[in-house]
């Protein structure tokens, strides 16, 4: 198979049965065999997808200006704009054309998990200038409940594929680090593609990642087997989901985090939200018992030691700084 298969999800929400358990063979085959996926009848309305666009378009219509009211490095606390270049992940150029939008769950300064500076954990910054401000955040706070909740169907599917119970992954779902990303990329300049990416090759840092994106294309993603990028050839209303790197610690190396990017040369514009399942910020990773083989390859480590680790890797930041820009709250 050239493409990333594309696997219905309904199955999920019936009977056991033989639907059931193909549906596990399917996902099991992807994930080590891919680590990619395109997911339909995942239960997501269109309606819901479809707001969640055109919120995102308005809020990267506004002026340079009003964004950075907004920009995420103010605070320090991983919420809020990314302005163009800030990433530059194979290096190129001036830096990936892409600008982007952090939400997370939304908790208040006197929630508990706030308090005790629980990691990536606190406030939204939702933005005033858009058309519809209240509408903004209610599309977002609710997309993000229900994003939480098919990852956590799709952990539910994923650990019958590593024949554990169901609900294996249930705890580590509890008050997990998730993060929603609003992405823009504009036209990319036809001259500029041998050293200019949208976003450049790398891969996504928690357990899973489930992507909504437009009809525009762009996305590719290494096969390993042909030892070629490939198209991810959009398909209208379905998810992209990959594993991360901390799925593919988790099982041992056994499924797959792979390498993918972006490379917009459609001549118009590309909208794409990302969003990251990453786990509970206490939950300890570590080899899961049916993918032990002759040992564990990667020691135990807390999902919020790894996620501070990787992002200092991508923001050029000391570990500890990390944690320390993360896990401040801020004051208004």
């Amino acid at each position: 198979m050239r493409e990333p298969p594309v696997i219905d999800f309904a199955p999920f929400y019936g009977p056991e049965g033989a639907a059931k358990e193909q549906l596990v063979n399917e996902l099991r085959q992807a994930c080590e065999e891919f680590g990619f996926f395109q997911l339909i009848n995942h239960g997501i309305p269109a309606s819901l997808q479809e707001s969640v666009f055109q919120q995102s378009k308005d809020f990267f219509g506004l002026p340079a200006s009003a964004k950075e009211r907004y920009n995420k490095d103010i605070s320090g606390d991983n919420r809020g704009y990314e302005c163009f270049r800030s990433q530059n992940f194979e290096k190129r150029g001036k830096g990936d054309l892409k600008e982007g939008f952090y939400l997370g769950k939304h908790l208040p300064l006197d929630h508990p998990h706030v308090v005790a500076k629980k990691f990536d954990q606190g406030p939204n910054k939702y933005p005033l200038e858009v058309s519809e401000p209240t509408t903004f955040r209610t599309v977002m706070d609710d997309y993000h409940d229900t994003m939480t909740s098919l990852a956590m169907g799709i952990l539910r599917m994923l650990a019958r594929t590593l024949n554990l119970e169901e609900t294996s992954f249930d705890a580590f779902c509890k008050h997990p680090i998730a993060i929603l990303r609003l992405l823009h990329y504009p036209p990319q300049d036809p001259n500029s593609l041998d050293i200019e990416r949208g976003i450049g090759a790398h891969t996504d840092f928690g357990a899973i990642t489930i992507l909504l994106q437009d009809t525009t294309g762009g996305l590719q993603v290494w096969n390993n087997v042909l030892s070629e990028w490939v198209d991810v050839t959009p398909v209208s209303g379905a998810y992209v989901v990959n594993l991360g790197n901390m799925m593919m610690q988790w099982t041992n190396d056994r499924y797959l985090s792979t390498l993918h990017r972006v490379i917009n040369t459609s001549g118009k514009e590309r909208f794409s939200v990302p969003f990251f399942l990453c786990g509970n910020p206490d939950y300890v990773v570590e080899c899961l018992p049916t993918c032990a083989g002759d040992g564990p390859k990667h020691p135990p480590v807390t999902v919020g030691e790894w996620m501070a680790g990787r992002y200092a890797d991508t923001y050029g930041t000391s570990s500890e700084k990390a944690v320390g820009e993360l896990r401040e709250v801020p004051s208004s």
